[in-house]
């Protein structure tokens, strides 16, 4: 198994040291920036990272910024670091495409957690093996390459987008519960109040109304969500 490779983007010179003696003993390769720009440049260099773990508040570049101009490029898995009870910086961080996002001050126990659940979702998507495509409609799914197009158009689209249509499509016509998505997806029980799943299947249905007018996603208020039968 090869050492995951993280990127830890965050201006506090105290935790990114404490966050190096925690997880490097668990087996990751650990890199920090302390500024925006230079975590940037890094995310977009040749060195391959499985997780980026990005800071909001951060100098020369903010995090919302470095989000932004990453995602035009990478769709590397992304788990935001927000201010404690800061529901905007969630939400905002979560519409420019992050995957996840986690509180500070955080247990670091339950950082891990959320590292190992994005490090695996990650794993458990390409592989060598040779599997189906999933068409319904005009949407079609590809597991091997992890790639969704829909009406021939390509879909770019993050790690935990494309699980949750993924999720979605394989359950086509049944209700599926959020409590499910948060399980299967992000790997941790869902939380109250917890928006992101919202949030991503807002993305989701941004991304497939570009090239396509009809619904496919339906909303059933507090309960889940349902991808809808194809005519």
């Amino acid at each position: 198994m090869s050492t995951k490779k993280i990127l830890l983007i965050d201006d506090d010179v105290e935790l990114t040291e404490l966050l190096k003696e925690y997880l490097i003993p668990q087996g990751y390769e650990l890199d920090v920036a302390l500024n925006g720009e230079a975590g940037l440049s890094l995310a977009t260099s040749n060195k391959h990272y499985d997780l980026i773990l990005l800071d909001v508040m951060l100098p020369k570049l903010d995090g919302f910024e470095v989000l932004k101009k990453l995602r035009t490029s990478h769709l590397t898995p992304v788990l935001m670091l927000t201010a404690k009870g800061d529901d905007y910086d969630k939400i905002f961080g979560l519409e420019m495409g992050a995957d996840d996002y986690l509180a500070k001050p955080f247990n670091h126990r339950e950082l891990s957690a959320r590292i190992k659940a994005l490090v695996r979702r990650m794993a458990s998507l390409p592989s060598g093996r040779v599997k189906q495509n999933l068409r319904l409609g005009n949407v079609e799914l590809s597991p091997s390459a992890q790639q969704v197009f829909c009406a021939d158009h390509l879909l770019e689209l993050t790690a935990t987008e494309y699980s949750i249509l993924h999720l979605l499509m394989i359950n086509q016509g049944s209700l599926v519960s959020k409590r499910d998505i948060s399980e299967k997806v992000l790997g941790r029980k869902l939380a109250a109040f917890d928006r992101s799943i919202d949030m991503h299947v807002s993305n989701l249905r941004k991304k497939l109304a570009a090239f396509s007018s009809e619904e496919k996603i339906k909303t059933h208020r507090g309960a889940g969500y349902l991808y809808l039968e194809t005519v």
